[in-house]
């Protein structure tokens, strides 16, 4: 899906840009936080890494095994885009060392965090205006 929307589409979620995730509490209001993700437009996935204990993770792990509907939004001037999909959490030291790869790639090397996740978002619907 995201393969054919093209390289400014691409360009624009490489590009050094804050994002906002939002998750859903409990009592089904939004919580919406600035973080730095990373997308593999290939594979469709994005990642967002966190501590494990943040508010954020604790909302997509109250979704259980189908995994958290979430949003990713991306705004530069009247450029935007938003990514919607599935999110899981990923513990695994293989996916965190991947996920802060990514970070660093895109961003700057994360600081130290032995309690850092990620939460992996499978993009199912993508918005914007690239």
């Amino acid at each position: 899906m995201l393969k054919d929307l093209g390289d400014g589409f691409r360009g624009f979620w490489r590009e050094r840009h804050l994002s906002t995730l939002t998750t859903v509490r409990a009592d089904g209001t939004p919580h919406v936080v600035p973080v730095g993700v990373t997308l593999d437009a290939d594979s469709g996935v994005a990642r967002v890494i966190t501590s494990g204990g943040s508010h954020k993770v604790r909302h997509v792990l109250a979704a259980g095994d189908e995994g958290a509907a979430v949003a990713l939004c991306q705004v530069d001037g009247r450029r935007w885009s938003t990514l919607e999909g599935r999110a899981t959490i990923r513990r695994d030291a293989e996916s965190v060392a991947d996920a802060e790869r990514r970070y660093e790639e895109r961003y700057r090397r994360p600081r130290e965090n032995p309690a850092r996740v990620v939460i992996e978002i499978r993009v199912t619907r993508v918005l914007g205006n690239v």
